[in-house]
């Protein structure tokens, strides 16, 4: 997290199979190749995060974020790196933390992990883990990874995996220790897991009123009072796109997210997204979305009606452009952030 605090502004994207200005797709390591510009761009403008998600499908091209952001922490100087998020409940705690210290390593300290439960469930078949134990899997992963970032030194025991007896992990973090963040989604408990592990949390919001994870805020702060510890920061991850008009936006917009909707709501069971739904979205649900004015204007109110540290716009959609994305970062570093600073009261660091 930001050094000396101060709300932070990042970036998220999840490595989406993007299309070629004829309009095939790119193949997967172009996806890649593209992702790591796009973080050095973000680099130099001063964003503060850049978050890469973790996938195990056709459409999305990045199944090792951390391996991606290694790449990334060799090009740039001062942005943090993170995963958004991590599923851990099909991973080994002790690997995450050997590759994320790794990161750490290249990135002179910049390295950060959101560990989640994950929405999508290919990596459970793939590596072989039970769909049946989805929750009893990230419970148990998730004590051990917190004894791993708060000991030099464990001694832990399960029910899913062997014991552990006076376990070093190499290499350890350098300097302080790795910042580890839980994502939460729709679910009361996983706040509460938060707080009871120390953890900060950051909310996927990607749907609805943003503020109507109010009571998901005030349960966490509700749970860090009564534990007697001091609450930690609170951050959102929500999908958007800046460009220099509304109109621009949408139209740049709407048609890869659309097909990226209704390619996963179709798995789903979802009906196809109208225009209409789109439209009400972006006037007063989670998406982003317009010029810099009305990007920042929408974070701001997020930022403040629910008491953000951090707030994270998730830019990729399905085959949008890699052209339009790097816009995007451009016009999110030097309009947006100094417009959402500016409204939320705070200088610019």
């Amino acid at each position: 997290m930001r050094r000396g605090g101060g709300l932070e502004l990042g970036l998220d994207t999840f490595g989406d199979v993007t299309a070629a200005p004829d309009g095939t797709l790119l193949p997967h390591a172009q996806v890649i190749r593209d992702l790591v510009e796009q973080a050095v761009l973000a680099d130099e403008l001063g964003i503060d995060f850049f978050g890469i998600g973790e996938h195990h499908r056709a459409d999305f091209a990045v199944s090792s974020p951390e391996t991606v952001l290694a790449g990334i922490a060799t090009r740039t100087t001062r942005i943090r790196l993170g995963s958004s998020v991590t599923v851990l409940s099909s991973d080994d705690p002790i690997r995450v933390f050997q590759r994320f210290s790794t990161v750490d390593a290249l990135s002179n300290g910049r390295a950060e992990v959101i560990l989640g439960r994950g929405s999508f469930t290919e990596s459970f078949p793939l590596f072989g883990f039970d769909l049946r134990q989805y929750e009893a899997l990230f419970e148990e992963k998730l004590d051990l990874f917190a004894e791993l970032i708060s000991k030099k030194s464990v001694t832990w025991q399960g029910r899913l995996r062997p014991p552990l007896q006076d376990q070093q992990v190499f290499p350890p973090i350098e300097k302080g220790g790795l910042t580890t963040w839980i994502g939460v989604g729709g679910s009361p408990e996983s706040v509460v897991r938060a707080a009871r592990y120390d953890l900060p949390m950051m909310l996927a919001i990607i749907g609805g009123p943003p503020l109507r994870f109010r009571p998901f805020v005030d349960l966490y702060h509700d749970a860090f009072e009564r534990l007697g510890r001091p609450v930690r920061p609170v951050g959102v991850h929500s999908p958007g796109y800046v460009a220099e008009s509304d109109a621009e936006a949408a139209e740049e917009f709407f048609p890869a997210y659309k097909q990226m909707r209704d390619r996963i709501g179709g798995e789903r069971g979802w009906a196809p997204m109208t225009r209409e739904e789109f439209e009400r979205e972006v006037a007063g649900g989670s998406l982003y979305l317009g010029s810099p004015e009305t990007v920042a204007r929408k974070i701001a109110a997020t930022v403040k009606g629910l008491g953000l540290s951090r707030f994270q716009l998730k830019i990729s959609a399905g085959p949008l452009a890699h052209d339009g994305m790097m816009r995007c970062i451009e016009l999110y570093g030097r309009k947006v952030m100094p417009l959402v600073r500016e409204l939320v009261g705070e200088a610019a660091i």
